[in-house]
């Protein structure tokens, strides 16, 4: 019995023996490449101006809304890409895809993008060749007066290659 043990012990080691020295060295290669560059509006700030007589009693996501002109340029190559738009701002507590202006906490301006709302913190995948429509308008938080007054809302649009 002995004997047996024995072989059988050698046998196994040679059969690890043979496995751990059939490896091989694996070489990976590749070439980085970056996305064309490009730049909405020329770079200048995009400025949607409602005017300065909004009626406070009729600020209702429906009257009031504008397109947003956004021409995005991009160098040659950019047809090859999957291109995302992401709008970030601070949203209002009533409303994901309102911006809160920083005059009135009960006003916020909500981005559409082709009729939907544009979720704001959330790319959005986009045909670079056919953009979608991006308006803009006044929105309120349900139940809430608004008060005379001026306001102003910041959002950051950016166009980013997936």
């Amino acid at each position: 019995m002995n004997v047996y043990g024995t072989v059988m012990l050698f046998l196994a080691g040679v059969g690890a023996s043979t496995l751990t020295q059939a490896a091989d060295n694996m070489n990976f290669h590749g070439t980085l490449i970056a996305p064309p560059p490009c730049t909405i509006n020329n770079g200048i700030k995009i400025d949607v101006d409602f005017g300065e007589r909004i009626g406070v009693n009729k600020v209702d996501g429906i009257n009031y809304r504008q397109t947003v002109d956004y021409p995005i340029h991009c160098e040659d190559g950019a047809g090859k890409w999957d291109m995302t738009l992401l709008l970030t701002g601070t949203p209002t507590g009533f409303d994901d895809a309102a911006v809160q202006t920083q005059e009135k906490v009960d006003l916020g301006i909500r981005l559409y993008q082709n009729g939907q709302p544009f979720i704001l913190n959330k790319a959005l995948p986009v045909d670079p060749n056919n953009l979608p429509v991006l308006e803009a308008v006044p929105v309120k938080a349900p139940g809430s007066t608004l008060t005379e007054g001026a306001f102003e809302a910041t959002a950051t649009l950016r166009a980013e290659y997936q």
